[in-house]
């Protein structure tokens, strides 16, 4: 029986006092202790070690998108909710005074500021897929990548940030092979939670589309068993937290992208994504504030020797 007592604010002001966060005033958007810091890179080196052998090519980008490349994806179409845009001052020297002013009287200043041609990175797989476009090589490619991600979503619930990292791989390919890559990292990442001792289970899922018309989306999505969730109580025993994500897109991606099979056919994606903090988090609330006081067989795999 979990005899844990799940109560967020009481979490939050634990995680505060062992300095394993630190708040900046900003919903969603704390600091990370060094211990926490080394939980997550812990955490981040096991899953790249066990995936070392499939061979992913690894890249990196940094945390903001074209503009142009939102809009092409369809996210302002399904989650304008959690979009975040950078916007930054191209005014005269006159307009900068103006602005100076109402900075300093208080005011209302943001409206003197114009939409540059990038926002914030809103799925550490989007810049990916353009790098996928044309003709695929025979067995189509793996690509993994470590990247910072930004959703609207301000709340004072430590697992529900605003900026996060996501361990990702990302597949294309045939269909078939695309899913059952998917089914497999299903399988692979719950054997390596548990084996972490988390109280994991995995469940179909939806993504947060806006609206109305959002819903029959959601509805469709779990229809299909398009997307996965690996859940794990962590401010919540009756509603879990969604620490990783296992999604097959079907020709979603590769229909924007012109991506290919090496035969010539419409490719398919898919990739899986481990909430890096969301993980740490879930690994404290389990075995505690003090990582020295856990166990072994867990310590062993985050430590090894």
């Amino acid at each position: 029986m979990d005899t844990r007592t799940y109560d967020i604010e009481g979490f939050a002001e634990q995680l505060v006092e062992h300095g394993l966060i630190v708040p900046t005033g900003i919903k969603g958007a704390y600091g990370r202790g060094p211990v926490f810091e080394d939980i997550l890179q812990r955490f981040d080196a096991l899953v790249k070690r066990i995936a070392a052998d499939d061979g992913a090519q690894e890249l990196t980008f940094p945390p903001v998108l074209a503009r142009a490349m939102i809009e092409k994806v369809g996210y302002m179409d399904n989650f304008p909710q959690l979009a975040g845009s950078v916007h930054s001052f191209m005014g005269t020297d006159k307009q900068a005074r103006e602005l100076s002013a109402k900075v300093h009287a208080g005011e209302r200043w943001e409206d003197m500021l114009s939409p540059t041609d990038v926002m914030l990175t809103p799925a550490a797989c989007y810049p990916v897929y353009p790098t996928f476009s044309g003709l695929l090589p025979q067995g189509g490619r793996l690509v993994t990548v470590l990247g910072w991600v930004f959703r609207h979503e301000p709340s004072d619930e430590p697992t529900r940030l605003q900026h996060f990292r996501m361990r990702e791989y990302i597949r294309v390919g045939k269909p078939e092979d695309v899913v059952a890559w998917r089914d497999a990292w299903l399988q692979r990442g719950l054997t390596l939670l548990e084996g972490l001792g988390l109280p994991v289970q995995s469940d179909v899922a939806s993504d947060p589309f806006f609206g109305r018309a959002g819903k029959m989306m959601a509805a469709n999505q779990v229809d299909q068993r398009l997307k996965f969730e690996i859940l794990c109580p962590v401010i919540s025993r009756e509603k879990p937290t969604a620490i990783c994500s296992f999604n097959w897109h079907q020709d979603h991606f590769s229909s924007k992208f012109g991506i290919r099979t090496s035969e010539d056919a419409v490719a398919h994606t898919a990739c899986l994504g481990f909430g890096l903090e969301r993980v740490t988090l879930a690994l404290i609330k389990a075995h505690g504030y003090d990582v020295a006081d856990w166990p072994a067989k867990v310590r062993d795999q985050l430590w090894p020797r």
